[in-house]
């Protein structure tokens, strides 16, 4: 599957498949805290609950909030450095991410390991005992837009073993001025770009 995204800042962006031709034109649009999510096979647009963003993306082991990027994490979860270690020339934090009482997340906490370029390098998604339930894994890390980046990204479910569904980068451009009228549900039933 190919697909096209943009972002503007933390809380919105579009995503577009692009192939195979039988996906191409789906859509999906996260404002704020909002996500929409168009077939062109059915010409509508639905907006999603938060119930669904837990939900996977198109049937791949990615979540609808993966995919929107959201940064909930920044501000719902208490953050704790558990270890620094030095790793292929550069140093590693390894971050315990763990959600605020009353904060309206899936996760029980998350475990990061970081770079010191901001690479992530890997994500661990554990349930509310404790039991990981998924990982994302940096698999490649290399140039994109002048900027050092995860290339390939590969999500696995813990108890699913040699399964995966794996993000290549081929392209990215970083500091595009984009116009607020790409992030809109027009745009997303109608692509202009």
């Amino acid at each position: 599957m190919s697909r096209r995204a943009w972002t503007s800042g933390q809380k919105r962006s579009l995503v577009r498949v692009t192939a195979p031709r039988k996906d191409a034109g789906n859509g999906t649009l996260m404002m704020d805290n909002n996500m929409w999510s168009f077939s062109p096979k059915i010409n509508r647009v639905i907006k999603l609950p938060s119930s669904m963003m837990s939900q996977s993306w198109m049937g791949s082991d990615f979540s609808n909030k993966d995919v929107s990027r959201a940064d909930s994490i920044v501000d719902q979860y208490e953050h704790a450095l558990l270890e620094t270690r030095q790793q292929d020339g550069h140093e590693v934090f390894v971050i315990e991410s763990v959600p605020h009482e009353e904060a309206a997340v899936v996760w029980g906490k998350e475990l990061l390991q970081i770079r010191d370029d901001n690479v992530l390098l890997e994500q661990g998604f554990y349930d509310q005992d404790g039991v990981l339930v998924k990982r994302l894994v940096a698999a490649e890390i290399g140039e994109r837009g002048d900027r050092t980046i995860a290339i390939r990204q590969r999500m696995s479910k813990a108890d699913v073993a040699g399964e995966w569904t794996e993000i290549i980068v081929a392209e990215m451009e970083f500091d595009v001025d984009l116009s607020d009228s790409l992030f809109t549900l027009s745009n997303l039933r109608n692509p202009r770009r």
